[in-house]
């Protein structure tokens, strides 16, 4: 493909690093036309077109990424225009792949960028291996381990164009990080799983008696409230439908409390653990994670290798550091990763123990040994036949060593699990 060099005069800032050899650039990196035409053929997908992925968008744009994807399945609320700086009041109920591709190739003519309304679940392998770097710009842990199974789970070691890096992006508050991820020869996001601790619980009983926030009324709608009207429909935290259904019901109990405060938008939040979004911390991490592409697209300088984090709510500070890969990671690793728990405690409590175990997460898991099936959470008519055995001491089910095989309708994969008996 002809370059257009004056098409390039946009792109002599970042010309300058690829028109010549650098101290750090990679032995194989050969400046200037073959390295431009890498770039620029270079196809990318971006997942998120929320606060963080507006900002990638216009940085890969601006950085001579040529032929941009991005996939979003959400609409624009009138809450993101106060940092998500694609949209306008009139994009309000837009979708914002689409609304954030039209605007940045409005910017910049010459870049491509083609937009998919609807859920990273929806497409198959064959979607993500057209792309050579994936970023994420996500706000959902979920949605993260989903993609990073997928990824490691295409690997095949004959096809080295079946390794799709992924460069991962977060923030919170004034606290953020940036991550890259050569799947199958780095540590993955699930290795890396018990640095997003969840959040502290409420106790059951203020949620069932004496709620005093709006947030235990949205958290009785989804733990308490949807368990016995709605229990043989799992929870998606991403369908409008259900979030609409959470709040009315939140709604209607914060009335009968006199609480105050109840919204939409909050109960987004307290469901998907949402936390505020502050456009610097956006912009900061969203440029790492372009750094990080466009050194893994041009091997211009060494990529991060490979976590980097960042705080601004004291003061600004950077810390990047090796996250390891680790043997018993149920995605990347081949070994049963190792559950101290007590043989006393029945089955229910350890399955609900497996929701708030920083290196589990499990919302909705399906357990069983080798030899016999523990519980099923469906269908039905296995979810009864299993059921007697919550009430049941693991002690009385599975022996001390043994590795169960626990599977979650979130994910793709299974999870295995060696549980070690406290002495």
């Amino acid at each position: 493909m002809a370059i257009d060099y004056a098409a390039r005069r946009r792109y002599r800032h970042i010309d300058k690093f690829l028109n010549k050899v650098g101290p750090s650039t990679d032995p194989e990196f050969v400046a200037g036309t073959p390295t431009i035409t890498a770039l620029e053929e270079s196809k990318v997908l971006v997942i998120g077109a929320g606060g963080l992925g507006c900002e990638i968008l216009k940085n890969l744009a601006m950085s001579g990424f040529k032929d941009i994807h991005v996939i979003d399945m959400d609409t624009i609320d009138v809450s993101n225009l106060n940092r998500q700086f694609l949209f306008r009041k009139d994009d309000v109920g837009k979708s914002k792949a689409e609304v954030a591709a039209a605007c940045v190739m409005k910017r910049c003519k010459d870049v491509k960028i083609t937009p998919f309304n609807g859920k990273i679940q929806d497409k198959d392998e064959d979607f993500y291996m057209q792309f050579k770097i994936i970023i994420c710009g996500l706000d959902s842990i979920e949605a993260r381990r989903w993609i990073n199974a997928t990824l490691v789970s295409m690997v095949d070691m004959d096809n080295p164009e079946s390794l799709k890096p992924l460069v991962d992006g977060g923030t919170e508050g004034f606290k953020g990080q940036a991550r890259v991820i050569l799947p199958t020869l780095t540590s993955c996001i699930e290795c890396q799983l018990d640095m997003h601790a969840p959040r502290a619980a409420v106790p059951l009983c203020t949620l069932a008696t004496i709620p005093r926030q709006p947030e235990h009324c949205i958290e009785w709608a989804k733990i308490i409230a949807w368990e016995e009207h709605r229990k043989d429909t799992i929870l998606d935290t991403d369908e409008p439908e259900h979030i609409t259904w959470l709040y009315e019901k939140a709604l209607n109990r914060a009335r009968e409390f006199n609480i105050p405060g109840v919204t939409y938008q909050m109960t987004q939040g307290v469901v998907k653990n949402i936390i505020p979004a502050i456009a610097s911390t956006n912009a900061i991490i969203a440029a790492a994670c372009c750094n990080e592409a466009f050194k893994l697209a041009t091997t211009c300088n060494p990529n991060l290798s490979n976590y980097m984090m960042y705080t601004g709510d004291d003061s600004i500070y950077t810390y990047t550091f090796e996250h390891e890969q680790k043997p018993d990671c149920p995605v990347c690793g081949n070994l049963a990763k190792t559950i101290t728990v007590n043989p006393n405690h029945t089955l229910r409590q350890f399955i609900e123990s497996l929701g708030e175990r920083p290196e589990a997460q499990l919302k909705k898991p399906t357990l069983r040994t080798e030899s016999t099936s523990l519980y099923f959470q469906s269908p039905p008519s296995l979810e009864e036949q299993t059921r007697p055995n919550l009430s049941k001491r693991l002690g009385e089910l599975v022996a001390d060593g043994e590795e169960i095989g626990v599977s979650d309708p979130a994910f793709t994969i299974d999870f295995k699990f060696k549980l070690v008996f406290q002495a």
